[in-house]
């Protein structure tokens, strides 16, 4: 099966159309659910839509609140208010996804990605 991603309301176009581009399917959204949905909502909506969730939202990067074991796999760009870095963030990403493009690799594992590094905790 080939990846399938859920892009949260905060996730720049841009990212969309280079995950897209990279022939990635890529669900958004606003197609399922409310833009002002809680992260709640937004989290099981990906796990029932069988999608790696990608957000910028840093809750989803706290493994207190969502544990990595609980989810089909969190995708969570670190931007911190630089849009400018997300050609090299998301080369970076590109190249991870290419070596790694089973959805079961991504099961139970948050993706932290950075422009310099990708950290994964499960």
């Amino acid at each position: 099966m080939n990846l399938r991603f859920f892009a949260d309301q905060c996730v720049p176009n841009s990212i969309i159309k280079i995950l897209c581009e990279a022939d990635y399917e890529v669900l958004v959204l606003k197609d399922y659910i409310p833009i002002e949905s809680p992260d709640s909502i937004v989290i099981t909506k990906a796990q029932e839509l069988d999608a790696i969730l990608v957000s910028l939202n840093g809750d989803f990067a706290d493994i207190v609140t969502y544990p990595p074991a609980n989810y089909k796999g969190i995708v969570a760009i670190q931007l911190r208010n630089h849009p400018e870095i997300i050609p090299q963030l998301m080369e970076r990403l590109k190249n991870y996804l290419l070596v790694n493009n089973s959805m079961l690799y991504y099961q139970g594992k948050l993706l932290l990605v950075e422009a310099h590094r990708i950290r994964v905790r499960e």
